[in-house]
């Protein structure tokens, strides 16, 4: 089974990097299997490509080639390793490129927010927040891979209902710190059930003010990575993600198509154990979840709402109109300071 579903992820990366460029990226790398990756050098000439365990060039790392004539190469590193290809030019400029989707075994939508470049020429940093679906069917295999990420803490944005079927175990294998906030998905349900489909996300603004606090508190304090997820990685960590690539000065367009991407990249299987609904009988949650048969509930539905409109587009226009905008919104409810903003700004970007 963990062939067979590691070979199923490395086919989807494989499709997605077949795809015309879907944000702004000075390099990509892409799994081809489990041993080799495509390095894509985009526009940057490097005089030496590097393979690193970090994201700076150290006694030990390996030289690969002295020039890249070709602009696309292929390199060996094994899916079970985190590694980051450092492209050096000649006059000591270093462009970090790593891979976005973790080759996890039994993980879903596990993905590095790096390498996205701001409006004003600045890169996202790789290695320093990782954004994910739920973990609760994590092999041995992949506690190896996560635990060369250095994981600081780990900020669960999911209701109390949903950890109690799929729990998080990523903090006692590492020794993260874990960081979650009781609340119920009751009421965002029962307003899923009343409405139509559109600004879907409309309220969560406030709902989850403390789960983005403790991930901004987190992300400053720079104690090392920070792994944020929900059930599937796609909305609640979706708008965290938007939240923090807005602050930074990612362009909106790019934002909404890595927010997207969870379409292909979510593997729903691993996102909740099998449970019996007599064992969670006043559980919202199980009770949607066991609604449809096996085969419905691996389908993933695109994030577009009735009308054609991204959730989240929709979502960025909300803010826009009530708070002026991402820092707007994140003054006024979260509680962050324009210095709180120059911090992250120094801390997330090369």
């Amino acid at each position: 089974m963990r062939n067979t579903t590691c070979t199923a992820l490395i086919a989807t990366l494989a499709v997605l990097a077949s795809s015309p460029a879907s944000a702004r990226e000075m390099a990509t790398l892409t799994r081809l299997d489990a041993q080799t990756v495509e390095l894509d050098r985009g526009d940057e000439v490097p005089a030496s490509i590097w393979i690193s365990a970090d994201t700076t060039i150290d006694d030990g790392d390996r030289r690969v080639t002295a020039t890249a004539k070709e602009r696309k190469v292929k390199l060996a590193i094994p899916a079970d390793a985190r590694r980051y290809v450092i492209l050096l030019g000649e006059n000591g400029h270093s462009t970090v490129v790593a891979e976005r989707v973790l080759p996890l075994q039994q993980g879903s939508n596990f993905r590095d927010i790096g390498g996205y470049v701001t409006k004003d020429g600045h890169q996202v940093r790789w290695g320093k927040a990782f954004r994910s679906g739920a973990m609760p069917l994590l092999s041995d295999a992949d506690y190896a891979l996560i635990d060369q990420l250095h994981i600081d803490s780990v900020v669960d944005l999911r209701s109390i209902e949903e950890r109690e079927v799929a729990p998080d175990f990523v903090d006692d294998r590492t020794g993260a710190l874990f960081l979650a906030n009781d609340y119920s998905l009751k009421p965002l349900l029962a307003a899923y059930g009343a409405g139509d489909g559109e600004n879907t996300y409309k309220g969560m603004e406030k709902m989850l003010v403390p789960q983005f606090r403790s991930l901004f508190r987190r992300l400053l304090a720079d104690e090392g990575a920070v792994i944020y997820h929900c059930s599937a990685g796609q909305d609640r960590t979706g708008i965290a993600t938007a939240l923090i690539y807005d602050l930074l000065g990612v362009d909106r367009e790019t934002i909404l198509k890595d927010y997207h991407l969870s379409t292909a990249l979510r593997r729903p299987q691993f996102e909740m154990p099998k449970v019996d609904p007599k064992d969670y009988p006043n559980n919202p949650i199980v009770a949607m979840y066991m609604s449809g048969d096996e085969k419905q509930r691996q389908v993933v539905q695109p994030l577009y709402t009735p009308s054609g409109a991204s959730h989240l587009a929709q979502f960025f226009t909300y803010l826009d109109q009530q708070y002026g905008g991402t820092e707007g919104y994140l003054k006024q409810e979260v509680g962050l300071t324009d210095a709180d903003f120059a911090k992250l700004r120094h801390e997330l970007l090369d």
